[in-house]
């Protein structure tokens, strides 16, 4: 299997859940919550997001999420690691899942495309371009 998932000759799939991404209110408090009284590692922070090492996977904490997604618990979104964000969403269009719109630049180098499950969660591929 190569590094985007697919096997040679196969179509594209999904293969690792790189980070579960929180709606929340308030940045600050929640990284306030999970650090202090959790004991999680804060890997990374940015005015929109916190990402905490989690064991095998990252918890992410974005208010944006929250606001977005209709401020309450719940507002979730599975985020998939890949190695090319295009990629992932011309296979998975491909396949017959329906994107949110197309492949956005979140964040310098790293790429978003944004999707949902049967039951409306929402999913994410994210990497490079």
């Amino acid at each position: 299997m190569s590094d985007d998932g697919t096997e040679q000759g196969s179509e594209y799939k999904l293969a690792k859940i790189g980070f579960i991404m929180l709606g929340v209110e308030d940045l600050d408090r929640s990284v306030a919550f999970y650090r202090d009284k959790l004991g999680l590692e804060v890997t990374m922070q940015s005015p929109g997001f916190a990402f905490l090492g989690g064991g095998g996977v990252t918890l992410g904490l974005n208010p944006g999420l929250w606001a977005a997604l209709g401020k309450h618990p719940g507002a979730t979104n599975v985020v998939f690691e890949v190695a090319s964000v295009k990629a992932a969403h011309q296979g998975l269009v491909a396949k017959g899942v329906e994107f949110l719109g197309e492949p956005i630049n979140v964040n310098g180098p790293q790429w978003a495309a944004n999707f949902r499950d049967p039951d409306g969660h929402l999913l994410s591929a994210f990497g490079a371009e």
